[in-house]
């Protein structure tokens, strides 16, 4: 039999197990997307149809005036306008500080590199819950309590950009640098000219995954700041849906929705340096 007919003969299988794997696919991601769909139709359904029995997908009509309501119940406006700022800012932070030190970490050579990287990266291993009580406190040495660098700045220097970026920086191959130190740049020029343009896939992994980390921060903008009406960031302003005036439900739905947008669009904007960034990082690292 020839080679065309085998592969012939196989293209039917061939087609059954992509199909099967497909129609997998599509229900691992409706699995996942379940929460969401459900958000958005509580979202939408009238104040007293949050919570029926038994219960419904869908209410007795479409309410879109409760994303309206949102922003006439409290300055969510200004949450989210917080939110983006303190998330901006505090992955510009992070690129900034995790590459420098991952680029020394990975392509400058150094006496105890290796083993201050081990200690570096052991702090990973400490729970943000453990480090709150130190960090307010030195936040108070500072003067920085109920202000946007107790937001910010406490955060920034983490071991897991250094550590990521590491990976990257070391699977890009040594004759780039050295050309680069052949033709006269210093090791800041080679960083600057060089690295970070080849790292840009890994910087932009780095970028989605810091900015839903400050988006999406709770605990410590809530312990940190107490003028919440104009530092409180979207996570603190949705625990105030819940009160003494009710738990209003079909509102917290609807500011959660609202919130998705921003990082919603960080993804689909970095898509394709998500994909790029996780498939280098993992293959590239040695």
């Amino acid at each position: 039999m020839s080679t065309e007919s085998t592969a012939r003969l196989a293209r039917p299988g061939r087609t059954v197990r992509t199909v099967v794997s497909h129609v997998l696919l599509g229900l691992v991601a409706l699995l996942f997307l379940a929460p969401v769909l459900y958000a958005v139709a509580t979202a939408l359904k009238p104040p007293g149809e949050t919570f029926t029995s038994p219960p419904s997908l869908m209410g007795s009509e479409l309410r879109w005036r409760n994303f309206a309501d949102v922003f006439d119940y409290l300055p969510f406006q200004r949450f989210i306008l917080n939110g983006l700022l303190v998330a901006t800012v505090g992955t510009v932070v992070v690129l900034a500080a995790s590459s420098l030190g991952a680029y020394a970490f990975a392509r400058l050579r150094w006496r105890g590199r290796e083993g201050l990287f081990v200690v570096f990266l052991a702090t990973l291993m400490v729970p943000q819950e453990v480090l709150v009580v130190p960090m307010f406190i030195l936040m108070q040495e500072f003067g920085w309590v109920n202000s946007f660098q107790a937001l910010i700045f406490p955060w920034a220097f983490t071991a897991f950009g250094t550590f990521l970026l590491r990976q990257f920086f070391r699977g890009i191959p040594y004759e780039l640098q050295e050309a680069a130190t052949l033709d006269g740049c210093s090791p800041l020029r080679t960083f600057l000219s060089v690295m970070l343009p080849i790292a840009r896939p890994a910087l932009g992994v780095l970028a989605v995954f810091t900015f839903i980390n400050y988006w999406n921060s709770f605990l410590w903008p809530l312990i940190t700041v107490n003028d919440i009406n104009s530092l409180g960031t979207v996570p603190v302003g949705l625990s105030l849906f819940f009160g003494q005036n009710g738990d209003h439900w079909h509102l917290v739905m609807a500011a959660s929705v609202i919130s998705l947008v921003p990082t919603l669009l960080l993804l689909i904007a970095l898509q394709k340096h998500l994909v790029k960034g996780i498939a280098a990082t993992g293959i590239a690292g040695r």
